[in-house]
This record gives structure tokens, C-alpha cells and sequence, in this order.
């Protein structure tokens, strides 16, 4: 039996903020003080928990923070008109576009309203393209967060072979271009995989398996290769209980190291948006 390691996203995420915190007394007094600011349409809320998560996470860090609430009945023009205001906003360091928004609205046009050098979840299309080139200047926190977490472990990434499973535009991709960069061998599964009955095959090979399908118990602990490093990103009510989309019990006695969830990639995320406020503020310096 392998000895794992449950990986502590925790403290992780404290080290990051003490790093953050550091970066920001290093900042010059023109750009200061940092100021976030979150644009929310309609009521939805689990949204809502968000925001008054991202408010408690910046006060504790010394970063301003301000909530742009409309209503459901808010038209994409004039929401995409309001996201405008705050990019020529010297004083707003940052801008996040919270999700989901009033059906009908295009997300991927509202985000690619925000200024890439103010997009705090990096999910501007010049962002993303900056992550093909291994330049990233905002990159998606989730992702910026799985990369932490192997990291931390020690593990290199050269040669290794590295399944992602999860394709999705904000995490399974990015996260496979970074590691490409990484000199990782990199397999992204999908529901095409799973449909063809592959997707098995795919993850008992994984020296590194990043699992981000939103789908509980995806990938049974049995199939988690000895020795491997496992990133757990999904998040899924199960009764009472939140789980991850693979088989812990199991797989953390296969595992060198895991994330648990909840606890792992969750606390990093949020440490990560606070992180991209830092960077935002620094590319604003640059230009």
C-alpha cells in the first residue's frame, strides 16, 4: 500500500496569501489600493455566497472590494455598457462578471467586454490565447490553482504522462495547455471517451490525473494508478455530503498524493483570484 499524501489546499492557499500580501507592500502608491469588483445580474444564490466570499476574502487581504448588483430584467447592452465604465475606471484594479447571467445573455461576450488587463478570473479571449503561447498574463484561477497543486508536490512534470479528464473552455484546456508546457505528456478525456468506453484505460496510465468533469464518483478509486499524483477539481452535492468526481476512499490508498475535496482545489481557486487582483495591478504598471 502506498503511504499518500492528502495534499492540504488549505495551506496552500495561506502560503499564497502571505506571498500576495508581500508582492502588494512591494507595489508603488500610484496603483494603490487594490480594488476588485464583482458585477452580478439577477438573484441567483449560490452567486450570491460567492460574492460574500470574495468580500470577506479581500477584506482580510487588504483588498478593496465593491459588488455591482442589477437586476434580472437588465439588458445585455447596458450590462456590457456598465462593465466599459469600470474598465476606464483608474481606481478598479479588477473586474469579475459573476456567473450565471439572466438567460438569453451570451457569457462569452460579456466577458470579453472586461479590459484582459483587469480580467480577474482570466477568461478574456487574449487571455486564453496567451496560455496557447505558455504566456500567460490572467489565466483561469481554477487552473492557475491545479498547476499549484503539482507544484507543491514535487512531482516533475517532464515525461510524465498526465490525463485530464474535462475539457472544458476554463479548465480541462488550459490546464492541458500549461502542462504541455510543462513538457508533460498530456491525454485529455471527455464524454467521447467515456461514450467509446476508453476512459478507464486512459486514467490507469496517469502518473499525474486531473479530474474536472463535474460528475460525482466519474472515475472509481480502483483505477487510480500506484504512485500517481491525483488534482481533484469537481464539486458535486451528494445528500448531505460534497464530494469530488473521484472515488477518494479508494484512490487515496492508491495515490502518492490527493486532493480532498472539499479542502483541496477549492481554497487555492480562491486564493488564485485574489493573486490575478496582484497581477492585474502589476501589468497595470507595465503598460
Amino acid at each position: 500500500m502506498v503511504n499518500t499524501k492528502i495534499i492540504d489546499g488549505k495551506a496552500i492557499a495561506e502560503r499564497i496569501r502571505n506571498e500576495i500580501r508581500d508582492e502588494m507592500d512591494r507595489l508603488p502608491a500610484s496603483i494603490k489600493p487594490l480594488k476588485l469588483v464583482a458585477v452580478q445580474a439577477g438573484d441567483d444564490s449560490a452567486s450570491s455566497i460567492y460574492t460574500r466570499q470574495q468580500e470577506k476574502l479581500c477584506e482580510k487581504n487588504g483588498i478593496m472590494y465593491e459588488l455591482k448588483k442589477f437586476g434580472p430584467d437588465i439588458s445585455a447592452e447596458r450590462l456590457a455598457g456598465e462593465i466599459e465604465k469600470l474598465n476606464l475606471d483608474d481606481g478598479v484594479t479588477a473586474v469579475i462578471l459573476q456567473m450565471p447571467l439572466p438567460a438569453g445573455m451570451d457569457p462569452l461576450a460579456l466577458q470579453s467586454a472586461i479590459n484582459p488587463l483587469k480580467d480577474a478570473e482570466g477568461v478574456h479571449p487574449a487571455n486564453m490565447g496567451r496560455v496557447i503561447y505558455g504566456k500567460p498574463c490572467l489565466a483561469p484561477c481554477t487552473v492557475l490553482a491545479v498547476m499549484e497543486i503539482i507544484y507543491s508536490t514535487g512531482v516533475a512534470l517532464e515525461g510524465r504522462e498526465v490525463v485530464v479528464v474535462g475539457h472544458s473552455g476554463i479548465v480541462g484546456k488550459p490546464a492541458a495547455l500549461l502542462l504541455l508546457d510543462r513538457l508533460a505528456t498530456v491525454t485529455v478525456c471527455h464524454v467521447g471517451t467515456s461514450m467509446a468506453g476508453m476512459l478507464e484505460s486512459h486514467v490507469r496510465r496517469a502518473d499525474i490525473l486531473v479530474v474536472a468533469a463535474g460528475k460525482a464518483g466519474l472515475v472509481p478509486g480502483d483505477w487510480v494508478k500506484e504512485g500517481a499524483v491525483v488534482v481533484d477539481v469537481g464539486i458535486n452535492r451528494q445528500g448531505d455530503r460534497i464530494v469530488g468526481d473521484v472515488g477518494f476512499e479508494t484512490a487515496s490508498k492508491r495515490a502518492a498524493y490527493i486532493t480532498p475535496v472539499p479542502g483541496g482545489v477549492g481554497p487555492v481557486t480562491t486564493a488564485m483570484l485574489l493573486k490575478n487582483v496582484v497581477e492585474a495591478a502589476k501589468w497595470k504598471i507595465k503598460v
